[in-house]
């Protein structure tokens, strides 16, 4: 009996030894990669994953701006200091003042050429015209060729403008028959035209590329001399 029972706690402890030897082996091996460790992503201390902001949807925009502009409804006048109405009549003043200035014959009365330039004009203005066109070896050249000349304009751009001032670039075209033979001649000039009460008046002329001598607060200054005198 003693023998027996001594040989089965030899087994028994043999096998004791076999699973701690087996144990101490399982801990002495490398880990495995954690599927949440470095191999998985970042985790945090407790061995859990770190939250991420959710990605932005495959193809979406950044945040719209609003609807572009519709160009049919856009009105630039709004930001402007001039109504399209005022536009329109210093830009009607200045094409017709310079048709009248391309249109001359020898055989008028020169003051009476000077009278209709200064019905577009301000006073100081049609004071400087009248001398040009009545000099006395301009109308002695005329008459001496029989120039007559009949004119057209048009308004090619704005080159500058102000609540009470807009220089226009125009072209005046002379269409001449003379002794000397017919010919065209084609100018551009820098027109400025200013306001005076609710009128649009002339009051610089010279050729576009000579630059303009008008300045938008001499033309409100004349604007207020030539109201006073009216």
């Amino acid at each position: 009996m003693t023998q027996g029972f001594d040989g089965r706690r030899g087994i028994v402890f043999a096998a004791v030894v076999i699973v701690l030897a087996a144990v101490g082996i399982y801990l002495t091996l490398p880990s495995s990669p954690d599927p949440g460790g470095e191999a998985g992503g970042a985790t945090t201390t407790q061995g859990k994953a770190a939250p991420t902001s959710a990605p932005r949807a495959s193809g979406s925009a950044a945040p719209s701006a609003g609807p572009p502009l519709d160009p049919e409804k856009f009105d630039v006048y709004a930001f402007l200091p001039l109504t399209r109405e005022q536009f329109a009549g210093a830009a009607d003043v200045a094409r017709r003042f310079l048709a009248q200035y391309a249109t001359h014959r020898y055989d008028e009365d020169p003051v009476s050429y000077a009278e209709r330039l200064k019905s577009f004009t301000t006073a100081e203005m049609g004071a400087s015209l009248t001398r040009t066109v009545t000099d006395p070896e301009r109308v002695r050249q005329e008459q001496a060729d029989k120039v007559v000349s009949e004119g057209t304009a048009k308004i090619k751009s704005i080159r500058d403008f102000s609540p009470n001032s807009i220089t226009w670039v125009a072209t005046a075209t002379e269409r001449i028959t003379a002794a000397s033979g017919p010919r065209e001649v084609v100018e551009e000039y820098a027109v400025t035209v200013i306001q005076v009460g609710d009128a649009w008046r002339v009051y610089d002329l010279n050729p576009a590329d000579a630059g303009q001598e008008g300045d938008p607060s001499e033309g409100q200054a004349a604007a207020g001399a030539q109201a006073e005198e009216e």
